[in-house]
């Protein structure tokens, strides 16, 4: 501890206040010099282990702060998609336990996606509309459809329409398909997270790989995004959410740094 020393009102023969600035020693046993009176002042070695300390610490938590926000992140993300199954739940048990359509038609000069209209234009000036939607009623609005570990705003990422639209897919093979001849709901893979690799639409290139958003997965296409620490959020038919890893060598290597590639077939084929 830093010893402070005042003066006493008595005086003091010289020889005595010597011997005391001589033996008042800090922390580390350095002698300090004397400041009208007060021994308060850092050494300079003390000074260099005080900020030694501060970066050993900063070192140490600094890892575990930025692992409890990814874990947010991702407990964000299965509140997204717990919302989307029990949407798709509700729309199951109004239509004859028959699911909606992957693409619905085209209306307006766009189509109507399961996730809603989109019109075709330049990539990131399309114009969106979510409440054309299947799942919109049952949503009541938007603040579900963004996974907060895709990053929008990274160089490497492009827009499809104006603005974010979805970053989930839905399981394609369930379009139109009756719920009640899926024989494994709690290993069918109904909405997972989702994007892809695109090189052949402005701004992106063969040369310049680029990340979008995508709206569905099979077991052919490398849509699904595996972005929660080299894992992928995914809802089941029965309802759980639960982190997969993607299929033995589906990833695409286009990106480097995404990992982006395919769901195994035994969890996406009803």
């Amino acid at each position: 501890m830093i010893g402070v020393l005042r003066k006493n009102s008595r005086a003091r023969c010289p020889q005595r206040a010597a011997e005391t600035f001589c033996t008042c020693r800090g922390a580390l046993g350095t002698a300090r010099p004397a400041i009208d009176g007060l021994y308060d002042a850092f050494t300079l070695i003390e000074l260099l282990v005080t900020i030694a300390i501060i970066s050993v610490l900063c070192a140490l938590l600094l890892p575990a702060l930025a692992s409890s926000k990814e874990n947010g992140k991702r407990a964000r993300c299965v509140s997204n998609l717990r919302q989307l199954t029990l949407a798709a739940e509700f729309y199951w048990d109004e239509n004859e336990q028959r699911s909606f359509r992957y693409l619905a038609g085209n209306t307006n000069g766009g189509a109507i996606y399961w996730f809603g209209w989109i019109k075709p234009g330049a990539e990131g000036d399309r114009e969106f509309d979510a409440t054309y939607g299947v799942l919109f009623p049952y949503l009541q609005g938007r603040g579900v459809e963004i996974c907060p570990s895709l990053n929008y705003a990274g160089t490497i990422y492009k827009l499809k329409a104006q603005g974010a639209a979805y970053g989930y897919g839905y399981n394609r093979l369930l379009s139109a398909l009756s719920m009640q001849l899926v024989r494994r709901p709690t290993d069918t893979a109904l909405f997972a997270d989702s994007a892809q690799v695109n090189d052949f639409q402005l701004p992106a290139s063969p040369e310049h790989p680029m990340l979008e958003e995508f709206y569905y997965m099979d077991h052919l296409a490398q849509t699904v995004h595996f972005r929660h620490r080299q894992q992928a959020n995914t809802s089941f038919c029965d309802g759980h959410i639960a982190r997969e890893r993607p299929a033995a060598g589906s990833l695409d290597g286009r990106l480097a740094g995404e990992v982006i590639g395919r769901l195994p077939s035994e969890l996406i084929i009803p």
